[in-house]
C-alpha cells in the first residue's frame, strides 16, 4: 500500500509537535484579520498549541460568516488575500461566498482520491457542479493532485454523460452518491457498457445498499466529508472503518449549540479549524453530527478517525447534494401571503433522495408554489397543500425521514 505523503503515517508525538508549531501561527494569522476583531481579543496565540486549547476560543457559525460577509463583502475580512488574489470566487446558497485556488491541492482532495486508488491513467467523470458552487473545482483539484485526467461533466444531461463516459473511456466517477446509479441505469437502457471501476463521492449520504449495488457492478465506491468553506475534512480508505481526518484540519466534537467537547465516543457537533493560511477558519461549526472512533485505521493511516456524517445538529438538511436551510423555508412562506406554514420533508425513493414541501394554505396555486420551491430551494420537489393546522406543532420546518443504516 502506498500513501499520499508521509504525513498520513506520523506518530502521535510527531503530529503533536507539528501542531504545536502550526496552530499558534494560524491563530496569530487570524488575529490579524478584521473579520476576527473582537473574537480573539486577549488570546495568547503562543499558548494555543494543542487541540484541547481550542475549547477556550469562541465557535464561528455559518450565521456569523454570513453576517461578516454582509458587513465586508465578499469574504467578511476572514481571508489573508483580497478576492482578486484567488483563482476563483464561489457562491453557495445563502448566499455565502467562498474563495478557491488551484495551486498545491488547495482543497486537499488529492489525499482522498489517492486513498480511493485514483491516479495516473484514470479519467475522472466529474459530475459535481461547476456553476457558482465549488464542488466541481474541489474534486478537479484533487484529480490534478494525483495526476488523473478529468471530464468536467457537471450535472444533468444523463444521456450525454453516458455517451461521453463510453467514448472517452472514463474509469472513475466523482459526484453525489446516487447520481452514479442514474448514469448506470441509463447506460443499461441505452445498451452501453461503461468502464467505471472506482467512485469517489460526497455531498450526501452513501447508503450501504447503494455501495453494495456498485460493488456488485465492479465499482469500488468510497466517500469523503467535505464542505464548500473548508474543503476536505475527512475521508474513507479501503479499510472502510470510519473516516480519517485530513492532515491539515483539526476536528473537535462538541455538544451541539456549544463549544464544549463531548466525552470520547459521544455523538456531537463537528467543529473544524483549518490550517489553510489563505482562509484561517477557527472553530468553524459545520452543523453536522459525528463521533470519534478509538484507535487508528487498519489501513496504516494514523490520524484521528470519526464515524462519518450522522445527521445534522440543526435543521439544515442536505437533499440531493444541496443544503436546505430554515431561512429558505421562511422565504418560501413569505412569497405567498396565503401560506401560514410550510415544512420540507426529505425522504428516499429507492436509492434517490426525494423532497416534498407540505404547505398549509386554504387552496392556492400548486403550480405557483412549485415554481417558488425551485426558485428558493434550488431544486424540484413535490408540493402537498394541506389545511391550516395540519402540520405538527413541533417547531420543525425541515424534517428528515431518511434512515442511515
Amino acid at each position: 500500500m502506498t500513501f499520499f505523503d508521509a504525513l498520513e503515517t506520523r506518530s502521535d508525538a510527531d503530529r503533536a509537535a507539528w501542531l504545536a508549531r502550526e496552530l499558534p501561527a494560524q491563530i496569530a494569522r487570524a488575529q490579524g484579520l478584521p473579520g476576527y476583531a473582537g473574537r480573539l481579543d486577549g488570546v495568547d496565540a503562543a499558548r494555543i498549541t494543542r487541540i484541547s486549547d481550542l475549547a477556550a476560543l469562541p465557535v464561528l457559525r455559518k450565521s456569523d460568516l454570513g453576517a461578516a460577509q454582509k458587513a465586508s463583502a465578499p469574504f467578511g475580512g476572514l481571508t489573508t488575500r483580497a478576492a482578486h488574489g484567488f483563482a476563483h470566487v464561489f457562491q453557495s446558497p445563502g448566499p455565502i461566498y467562498e474563495p478557491g485556488n488551484v495551486d498545491a491541492d488547495w482543497w486537499r482532495m488529492g489525499r482522498f482520491l489517492h486513498a480511493a486508488g485514483v491516479g495516473r491513467g484514470d479519467i475522472v467523470q466529474n459530475c459535481f457542479g461547476y456553476h457558482l458552487t465549488p464542488a466541481g473545482m474541489i474534486f478537479e483539484s484533487g484529480a490534478r493532485a494525483v495526476g488523473a485526467a478529468v471530464l468536467p461533466a457537471g450535472t444533468g444531461q444523463t444521456e450525454l454523460q453516458v455517451t461521453a463516459a463510453h467514448d472517452i473511456g472514463c474509469t472513475a466517477y466523482a459526484g453525489t452518491p446516487d447520481y452514479l446509479k442514474v448514469i448506470l441505469d441509463k447506460a443499461d437502457e441505452m445498451g452501453v457498457t461503461l468502464r467505471f471501476t472506482k467512485a469517489v463521492v460526497g455531498g450526501g449520504a452513501l447508503f450501504p445498499s447503494l455501495r453494495a449495488h456498485y460493488a456488485d457492478r465492479g465499482i469500488a465506491c468510497l466517500q469523503c466529508y467535505a464542505t464548500a468553506d473548508l474543503g476536505n475534512i475527512a475521508y474513507e480508505s479501503p479499510a472502510m472503518e470510519g473516516m480519517i481526518v485530513d492532515e491539515h484540519v483539526i476536528v473537535e466534537i462538541v455538544t451541539p449549540g456549544t463549544g464544549d467537547p463531548v466525552a470520547p465516543g459521544q455523538v456531537g457537533e463537528v467543529i473544524v479549524t483549518t490550517l489553510n493560511p489563505d482562509y484561517p477558519l477557527i472553530r468553524f461549526a459545520t452543523g453536522d453530527l459525528s463521533a470519534v472512533l478509538p484507535g487508528a485505521s487498519p489501513c496504516g493511516r494514523t490520524n484521528l478517525r470519526i464515524k462519518g456524517w450522522m445527521g445534522r445538529a440543526d435543521q439544515t438538511t442536505k437533499i440531493k447534494g444541496m443544503f436546505v436551510r430554515p431561512e429558505q423555508v421562511a422565504q418560501l412562506v413569505a412569497r405567498h401571503p396565503e401560506i401560514t406554514r410550510a415544512r420540507v420533508v426529505a425522504g428516499r425513493d429507492g436509492e434517490m433522495d426525494t423532497m416534498t414541501v407540505r404547505i398549509e394554505a386554504t387552496g392556492g396555486d400548486a403550480a405557483a408554489y412549485a415554481a417558488s420551491v425551485v426558485d428558493v430551494l434550488k431544486m424540484k420537489g413535490a408540493v402537498d397543500i394541506v389545511a391550516p393546522g395540519s402540520l405538527p406543532n413541533d417547531g420543525k420546518v425541515i424534517e428528515d425521514t431518511r434512515t442511515y443504516g
